[in-house]
């Protein structure tokens, strides 16, 4: 299929300032700080460091990126305190927060949720369409995205590998149906990004792992992979 809009791209796990400031101009939509427990955690402080760099530094003609925070189970008094640090413009949501609580957080921040499904690697079975409404149906007016991503065992995802890719065509459904977007995570890189979105053509792409050396975020990589995934 011939895809005619570009997804957008989100870079997550942002640490650096210099970094940062060395791929704010690129059409990026979204950067990710990341809360949950991993070796691209952020404290609240450093992240506000990050967002007011982020925000002083855009470029005259194009919308800045937004804020992502990535959470894991967080409790109320976690996201209050942090929230209170860090002006997040997104929470992500990785494991089993209900939709009570997604729409908690929309409405006591005013941020908008996405909404991580987390798929087993070696689940062979394709979800059906009322297996997934099943699902996503309680969370229809909660969220505004719907994030899928390889599970992983200790950080629930982030693990930096794919997912059967055969199972994005019912979600994507699902999202069409209730308006939100759909982004795809789980080890995308520069040789497999372009087959995702010539055949499943999602609303956005996270990446993390594959634009850094040796675990830090590498300018190159990130320009590489945003000019492969924009490009017309």
């Amino acid at each position: 299929m011939t895809v005619t809009t570009a997804p957008t791209v989100k870079i997550c796990g942002l640490q650096s300032v210099e970094v940062l400031k060395s791929i704010v101009h690129l059409p990026i939509a979204h950067i990710g700080f990341v809360f949950a427990p991993s070796k691209r955690r952020v404290t609240p402080e450093k992240a506000a460091e990050l967002i007011a760099v982020l925000r002083e530094q855009g470029v005259s003609g194009q919308e800045r990126p937004l804020a992502v925070g990535v959470f894991v189970n967080p409790s109320e008094e976690e996201l209050q305190g942090i929230l209170s640090v860090a002006p997040l413009d997104v929470v992500q949501l990785h494991s089993q927060e209900t939709p009570a609580f997604c729409q908690w957080v929309r409405a006591t921040f005013g941020v908008k949720v996405c909404k991580t499904v987390s798929i087993s690697k070696t689940d062979a079975s394709l979800p059906t369409p009322e297996a997934v409404a099943a699902q996503l149906d309680p969370y229809i007016g909660t969220i505004d995205a719907v994030l899928l991503d390889t599970f992983d065992p200790v950080y629930g995802g982030g693990s930096g590998k794919t997912f059967a890719w055969d199972c994005i065509p019912v979600y994507k459904d699902w999202t069409r149906k209730v308006g939100v977007a759909l982004w795809i995570a789980g080890g995308l890189q520069l040789d497999n990004v372009d087959q995702l979105i010539e055949t499943y053509a999602p609303d956005g792409v996270d990446v993390s792992s594959a634009v850094e050396t040796d675990g830090v975020k590498d300018t190159a990589k990130i320009t590489a992979f945003v000019e492969r995934v924009t490009r017309k």
